[in-house]
């Protein structure tokens, strides 16, 4: 994640998140009709069937989805240690997930990126874990709060 900061700005400050996270969540915000609008929809096959019943399948993908995985993957949202953020915030299931998003505060930036992290991420290694995501609406209510915090604190004179 980028670290650098503005002379004019107090690190860690308000405005410092604001202006650290601005252009990265404006870049995924474009996705967001798209997460919500197939939460409740199937965003991946199994390439295999009875033709290829003596080979592995894999997940064919949403050219939405993976537009989106690749924009975030281009960001600096994404940090490795993103596991520090579910076991200092006791955060176990979607569930325990959504209802921090949901109380989430502008100081709570990083551990927002951290949730998109561990999806963005682990969807690189385990196939199921981004159709998860758009299932159940983690990635967007996370990318939603990321949006709602920075036009919040953005708009304010700090």
């Amino acid at each position: 994640m980028s670290l650098e900061n503005d002379s004019n700005v107090n690190e860690n400050s308000i405005a410092d998140i604001v202006q650290r996270y601005r252009s990265d969540v404006a870049s995924l915000v474009p996705y967001l009709p798209w997460l919500e609008a197939h939460a409740d929809t199937q965003v991946s096959e199994s390439y295999g069937g009875e033709q290829l019943s003596h080979s592995i399948s894999f997940p064919v993908y949403d050219s939405t989805l993976l537009g989106f995985v690749k924009q975030a993957q281009q960001t600096d949202l994404l940090d490795r240690n993103y596991v520090y953020v579910y076991s200092r915030n006791h955060l176990q299931s979607a569930q325990d997930e959504l209802k921090f998003i949901q109380d989430a505060q502008i100081r709570d930036m990083a551990d927002l990126a951290g949730i998109l992290s561990k999806y963005i991420m682990s969807g690189m290694v385990k196939g199921s874990v981004w159709s998860e995501g758009v299932h159940n609406r983690v990635l967007y209510s996370v990318v939603a709060k990321m949006q709602e915090l920075i036009k919040f604190w953005g708009s304010e004179k700090n």
